[in-house]
């Protein structure tokens, strides 16, 4: 008796694009290349589907009515390495370079020849289609943050932290337990241009232990590796 093979499982793209003519043109080039497409026409919505949805790509565009491609990128950022192509009528060096520093993998310009859209996506997605379903939120112990919606709570109090400071703990909560380096937060939060300046880091630091009631002195949430970087006590 001949087994029937397994199903191959659907690949899906999140496709964050305004203009509804290109949406229903990258709905048939998807669907060329064997993929399924979700649809998002607003930066919010964009970012509420990668959290809630699991996409296997996003591609985004930049001119969004609500809100900027590049905060959508660093949103998305924030609890999520999904892979992300920025398909833009914006072709400035100075645009490809904000982007890619926001976190974007690739960058095409409008107009776009299709093959090459796909070609693009296939090296984005290469050995990435077995990896696990990233959380929307991180709960550790008092502390709850919610990357989706840039929500912390602490002990079910609700914590205001400017953007610079949730993304630094959020990339803490990504990874409790781990030590992540002052390189890391610099480049991933400010930036390359600011891989050395660590009064940044430290600043924010700060701050961020002063509204979650975490005493710098002896601290139970945030912990210093004095001279290497930070990383947050597992519950």
């Amino acid at each position: 008796m001949t087994e029937t093979p397994a199903e191959t499982p659907s690949v899906r793209i999140l496709v964050v694009e305004d203009d509804a003519p290109i949406r229903r043109f990258l709905k048939i080039a998807l669907a060329s290349g064997g993929y399924d497409s979700l649809e998002a026409d607003r930066g919010r919505a964009g970012i509420e589907l990668a959290a809630t949805s699991a996409p296997d790509c996003v591609v985004l565009d930049l001119g969004l009515p609500d809100m900027d491609g590049k905060a959508v990128i660093a949103a998305i950022r924030g609890w999520s390495r999904v892979p992300i192509l920025v398909l833009s009528v914006r072709d400035a060096e100075g645009e490809k370079i904000a982007a890619l520093d926001a976190g974007a993998d690739d960058y095409v310009t409008k107009p776009f020849a299709t093959g090459e859209l796909l070609a693009r996506l296939r090296a984005l997605l290469r050995n990435r289609l077995d990896r696990a379903a990233e959380p929307a939120e991180q709960v550790i112990g008092p502390l709850s943050v919610n990357f989706a919606n840039r929500a912390v709570r602490m002990a079910g109090r609700e914590v205001k932290l400017t953007r610079k400071e949730f993304d630094v703990l959020a990339l803490l909560a990504r990874h409790p337990g781990r030590l992540i380096a002052h390189r890391q937060f610099l480049t991933t939060v400010w930036g390359p241009a600011h891989a050395d300046d660590t009064h940044y880091l430290r600043i924010a630091i700060g701050h961020i232990r002063d509204k979650l009631g975490d005493e710098a002195a002896d601290p139970r949430l945030i912990i210093t590796e004095p001279g290497v970087g930070y990383r947050l006590a597992e519950a």
